[in-house]
């Protein structure tokens, strides 16, 4: 085994395009969650369809942008890799397992594809080492196939729900949520994304669009209670509205499809609803106000998640 440190690939083969590389693991679901980010969008379009051709550990992945998120099977997987083709892979992921509070995922490339994995992939900031079965596998191009084992620090994922935070006069929730993610400067907490989520613009108690936020992060062990005391006191001390809720979902999916993700879209909710399905979901709120936020908080929180349609309308697509 040889192993190599991010400065180290880039030394040896000079920079290359990766930009970010993330982990989260969510044990009792038996699932990862894996970032990437490249400065290109055709190498990530390329391996996203050559890694979901090949199977393995890999579940489901979709492509923002030049951003790559895969849902992958914790444990080693068999994939069907070689030189791309109708049922084959050139790129495939083939196992992601956890040693203690680090996060060991498993790759092999063929061609340009081994580039990728070798020596493109294993500088992206984020990665804490690279472990190459062989010699074989750091002599990249050509037609040559190359493995390696990619080591990252291990995360969880954390989604978290605000609604209610304005009035009529003034104020936006999407505003002070996008603020609240973007100063978090906390150790061990990395913010991913935000999403708004169109709730139930039928509501008559809302302030104009009925439209809740969602921000995901991913979070080291231990970390979690002083992201959410963070959150918490930013997100109350500068709220205008007494009705703020705020909701949490610790993992990366849920074990089931909520039939709220329908309702809070299409009915009108109570308090007493939200709370009792919540609860049912594994998602808690960490608000002080116990109030009719909560209803737009945990609609946040179960769309936080999907695509461009939490956006929209229910059953809209674009």
């Amino acid at each position: 085994m040889i192993t190599l440190t991010p400065d180290d690939v880039r030394a040896r083969f000079g920079p290359l395009f990766s930009m970010k590389y993330l982990a989260m693991v969510d044990q009792k679901a038996g699932l990862a969650e894996i970032r990437e980010h490249c400065r290109a969008r055709g190498t990530i379009e390329w391996d996203a369809a050559n890694r979901v051709r090949a199977g393995g550990a890999i579940q489901s992945c979709h492509v923002e942008g030049t951003t790559m998120t895969m849902l992958a099977r914790l444990g080693v997987s068999p994939a069907k890799f070689g030189a791309a083709g109708l049922e084959i892979g050139g790129q495939a992921l083939e196992g992601v397992e956890v040693d203690g509070d680090e996060v060991v995922t498993i790759w092999s490339g063929i061609a340009g594809a081994g580039v990728g994995v070798a020596a493109c992939l294993t500088q992206a900031p984020g990665v804490i080492r690279a472990e190459y079965p062989t010699e074989e596998d750091l002599r990249i191009g050509g037609a040559r196939v190359c493995r390696v084992r990619i080591v990252s620090p291990l995360y969880e994922k954390v989604t978290i729900g605000i609604d209610d935070t304005d009035t009529r006069e003034e104020g936006a929730t999407w505003v002070l949520a996008l603020k609240c993610a973007e100063a978090c400067t906390l150790g061990g907490v990395e913010y991913l994304d935000m999403r708004l989520v169109q709730l139930n613009p039928a509501v008559p108690k809302k302030t104009t669009n009925c439209v809740g936020s969602a921000l995901n992060f991913a979070v080291r062990p231990g970390r979690v209670d002083a992201l959410l005391e963070y959150v918490r006191d930013f997100i109350e001390s500068e709220a205008v509205s007494n009705d703020t809720g705020i909701a949490v979902y610790r993992g990366i999916a849920f074990a089931e499809e909520s039939p709220y993700m329908k309702r809070v879209k299409t009915e009108l909710l109570t308090l007493d609803e939200a709370e009792a399905e919540a609860a049912r979901m594994g998602v808690r709120f960490i608000d002080s106000n116990r109030r009719k936020g909560r209803i737009g908080a945990l609609g946040a929180v179960l769309w936080g998640n999907k695509g461009v349609e939490a956006a929209g309308l229910y059953g809209e697509t674009l």
